[in-house]
């Protein structure tokens, strides 16, 4: 293959998921999955910061399996979900600070279950994406979980609020090891598009 064309590797993905304290298990256990599968693939994990929920999960998770892990808090929310001691934490005043950061640090992001504040993070990360403001690739985990609201993009396209093209914008896989697979699909997509 002509090594002119080979995408550049995927070094930095966000995370976007819940930090509810009450998550349950099988969510947990999937947001350590994922921590541990970034990790292994020697990619840093960009989060929220936060020690609790699915947040501490998968980064404590990728922490423990020896990966670089790094934390965006703003202070006011640091009472409220502590960041784990042991991993970097950067503190910034602002949730628009968080989002902002955690965008510029990352190559590609990962969305695992959460509420309205993963919602918000997630449908910002693709107006971006839809105004032309990126090219980062971005994938829901959990079928089960996030199957409703990718119907309700799917509405958005078939009622002709978005075009065809911007279900190209996302992906939806199962498992961790599947979520990556797809990360770097769509970001040897994107080179690849860039470069022709």
């Amino acid at each position: 293959m002509d090594q002119t064309l080979l995408p550049q590797p995927i070094k930095s993905v966000c995370v976007y998921c819940g930090s509810s304290p009450t998550a349950g298990p099988n969510y947990l256990a999937l947001a350590a999955s994922v921590g541990c599968a970034i990790a292994a693939r020697g990619w840093r994990l960009v989060y929220g910061g936060g020690g609790l929920g699915l947040m501490g999960a998968s980064a404590l998770a990728a922490h423990g399996a020896g990966g670089d892990v790094l934390g965006i808090l703003p202070r006011f929310l640091e009472t409220r979900e502590p960041p784990p001691a042991h991993i970097e934490t950067r503190r910034v005043d602002t949730m628009h600070e968080r989002k902002m950061m955690m965008f510029e640090l990352s190559d590609a992001f990962l969305v695992l279950p959460g509420g309205i504040g993963t919602l918000e993070e997630v449908v910002e990360t693709l107006s971006w994406r839809r105004l032309g403001l990126h090219t980062k690739p971005t994938v829901f985990v959990d079928k089960m979980f996030w199957g409703p609201f990718i119907g309700s993009l799917d509405h958005l396209v078939a009622e002709n609020f978005a075009p065809p093209v911007f279900k190209e914008s996302y992906a939806l896989a199962d498992n961790a090891e599947e979520a990556l697979c797809a990360l770097e699909e769509g970001h040897a997509l994107k080179a690849l598009a860039r470069r022709a």
